[in-house]
């Protein structure tokens, strides 16, 4: 059929063609279509002109299919099925899927959550594989290109496309080695600035919420190092008198090894959201809504208690 005729011609019609040819009565196709028999009457007239054919005349027992609509028949059934298919409400089976997942997060997000993530897709999707994927200055370009699948992290603002939802709240310790001169004393602000801190930072450029916090108190601290990643400041802050302020839950995570004392910052640093990003285009997409909502499940166990006593080792 060329375009033209797509166009301008009502679909619905293979439909009650499908029909006519399996029933071979107009009377039983308008039965199985649920139509009335003068309706399919109709949709039979303009089939014939809309193919140049009678396509069914009569015969014994009822319509016989003519030559060009036994040629049809075939293609008939098989587009039919392919748009039915295409149109399924629900395609996706995590049971039955294979393939990989790909998530951009870092490191340390990665370390707190992938477990649970891991364990959820062990029993739902076990032929789904996991990729992370390191963050960098192009977060968006990723989702926008379909680099990635989502991106977890706190990002507080995502441009039009871009879908964003809140993963978990969290506030902010200071970890310290254990054994740290500062360690037994209270953490007062005076005595925070005098430390040197690590800060984490994917691009390089900006202030972290500890530095903006002082900003407004008109204080500034000493930022010794700066690392792409939050492992390897956790490694320096293990071997070093060096400090670092982070989310707690990234905290918890990182001094699983009892190598740390936690403290309560002395600024208000206010709460931190983690957040999930998609893009637009996959919103209604089975997939992606199972891969979300395994990913909201997977922070939620995340969830204890946030903050660790004053000086408590981790």
């Amino acid at each position: 059929m060329r375009e033209v005729n797509l166009r301008r011609t009502d679909l619905n019609l293979l439909v009650v063609f499908e029909a006519l040819l399996e029933e071979r009565s107009v009377t039983r196709a308008a039965s199985r279509l649920g139509m009335s028999q003068p309706a399919v009457s109709r949709a039979l007239a303009r089939l014939r002109k809309l193919f140049g054919d009678g396509l069914l005349v009569e015969g014994r027992g009822g319509y016989m299919p003519t030559t060009l609509a036994e040629e049809i028949r075939p293609t008939l059934r098989r587009t039919l099925a392919q748009i039915g298919h295409m149109l399924e409400a629900n395609p996706f089976d995590p049971a039955a899927a294979t393939g990989n997942v790909r998530l951009l997060m870092l490191d340390l997000e990665t370390a707190a959550l992938a477990p649970h993530l891991l364990a959820r897709l062990a029993i739902e999707a076990p032929g789904l594989d996991l990729d992370i994927v390191a963050p960098g200055p192009a977060v968006i370009e990723a989702l926008e290109n379909d680099a990635v699948d989502a991106v977890i992290g706190a990002i507080d603002e995502a441009p039009s496309g871009i879908c964003r939802r809140g993963l978990y709240g969290d506030t902010f310790v200071t970890l310290m080695r254990t054994g740290h001169p500062a360690a037994s004393r209270k953490l007062t602000l005076n005595r925070y600035l005098e430390l040197e801190h690590i800060v984490v930072s994917v691009t390089g450029k900006g202030l972290a919420p500890v530095d903006m916090a002082l900003a407004r108190m008109g204080r500034e601290r000493r930022v010794r190092v700066r690392v792409p990643g939050f492992l390897t400041a956790v490694e320096i802050a293990a071997q070093s008198d060096l400090i670092m302020t982070l989310p707690s839950i990234l905290a918890r995570t990182a001094a699983g090894m009892g190598r740390f004392v936690a403290l309560t910052p002395p600024l208000d640093l206010g709460s931190v959201t983690m957040n999930l990003l998609w893009h637009a285009r996959h919103q209604d997409e089975p997939r992606h809504i199972w891969l979300r909502r395994s990913i909201a499940a997977g922070a939620k166990a995340l969830m204890v208690p946030k903050r660790a006593d004053e000086g408590g080792i981790l």
